[in-house]
């Protein structure tokens, strides 16, 4: 009998690029970028790139969090306001933070059933663009969000022509 080669599953997805945003304003904050490439028929695209930050990694938490029952959902780098060292430092402490955030996420069947996700990792939706999304009030359903993103892809093809 011959064994039968099953290709593994697999979603690589990293956090990076933090750049400040609203620079020296009050409102400025940073957001990531989140790069995704996966094999796995879990996922619409199969590599997206999207720009979160920190506030609406807190959001997607709590909404996994509320549809996962009992699974335990991983957690966040916290939310330090008295930090010593420096800014680069405590940005840089916090990327690897949501990235590991992120990898566990997408290793766990339950929480990748939940289109926010999807949405959060594979579109450019706001929170709430999301929100109204998955509860069927957006103008598109989850899949035709992503893949329009996917086939827009902006994001993408902007990061690429910045390479050095």
């Amino acid at each position: 009998a011959q064994a039968v080669f099953v290709p593994q599953e697999l979603t690589t997805v990293r956090v990076q690029d933090p750049r400040v945003q609203n620079e020296g304003s009050w409102n400025s904050y940073v957001d990531y970028k989140i790069f995704l490439h996966t094999n796995s028929k879990a996922f619409t695209a199969k590599t997206s790139c999207v720009r979160r930050r920190y506030r609406e990694f807190v959001w997607l938490r709590r909404q996994l969090q509320k549809n996962a029952g009992l699974v335990p959902v991983p957690e966040l780098p916290g939310k330090s306001t008295f930090f010593v060292g420096s800014t680069d430092e405590f940005i840089e402490k916090r990327r690897q933070g949501l990235q590991q955030f992120l990898e566990k996420v997408v290793q766990n069947v339950v929480l990748l059933s939940d289109s926010r996700l999807h949405l959060f990792l594979q579109s450019q939706l706001s929170v709430p663009e999301i929100e109204a999304c998955v509860q069927g009030q957006g103008s598109q359903t989850v899949t035709e969000a992503i893949l329009h993103y996917a086939m827009s892809n902006c994001g993408w093809v902007q990061e690429e022509e910045n390479r050095p």
